[in-house]
C-alpha cells in the first residue's frame, strides 16, 4: 500500500537539496528511501541535501559505476545505491545488498536509485521519493510504501 505524505515543487537543484536537508533532520536510523525519476531528475542532488542535513560535508556523487557509496560523517550513515547496472534482484542479493533492507539491523539510512531494476528485493516498508522534471523545475512527491512489520 502506498500513501502520499508530501508533494512540493522546487525551481532548481538548490531548492531540491533544501527539501532533502529538512527531511534529514526528521529521520533516524533504520529508514529506506527509494528514488524514482529519469536521468537528470535530481536523485543524487536529493541525496546531497540529505547528507548535508545529517551534518556531513562529504562529497556526494552518483554511485552508478560503484553501485554503492557510503557517507558516514553525519549523525547516521547513509548507504546510497544505484541499481541501474543490475539486471535483477538476484544480482543484488548475490552482492549482499539485501542485508541493507532489514530494518531491525540497519544502522543508518538507505537510498536506492533505480529500485525497479531489483524489483522484489526491497520488501520492507520504505519511503518513495519521486522526482519529476516539470517546465519550471522539479515536482517531488514523497510517499510511504508498505505496512507495519
Amino acid at each position: 500500500m502506498k500513501s502520499d505524505i508530501l508533494s512540493v515543487t522546487t525551481k532548481n537543484e538548490k531548492e531540491t537539496m533544501v527539501v532533502a536537508e529538512k527531511l534529514a533532520k526528521t529521520v533516524g536510523k533504520g529508514v529506506v528511501f527509494t528514488l524514482i525519476g529519469d536521468l537528470g531528475a535530481g536523485k543524487t542532488h536529493f541525496v546531497k541535501g540529505f547528507v548535508k542535513g545529517l551534518g556531513s560535508d562529504e562529497l556526494v556523487t552518483s554511485p552508478t559505476f560503484t553501485l554503492l557509496n557510503v557517507y558516514d560523517k553525519g549523525r547516521v550513515p547513509v548507504y546510497h545505491f544505484d541499481m541501474y547496472r543490475l539486471e535483477n534482484a538476484e544480482e543484488g542479493e548475490a552482492l549482499g545488498f539485501n542485508e541493507y533492507f532489514d530494518l531491525n539491523s540497519l544502522d543508518g539510512v538507505v537510498f536506492v536509485e533505480w529500485p525497479d531494476k531489483v524489483e522484489g528485493m526491497i520488501n520492507c516498508p520504505h519511503i518513495e521519493v519521486k522526482l519529476e522534471k516539470i517546465t519550471d523545475g522539479r515536482k517531488i512527491t514523497i510517499s510511504s510504501v508498505g505496512g507495519e512489520k
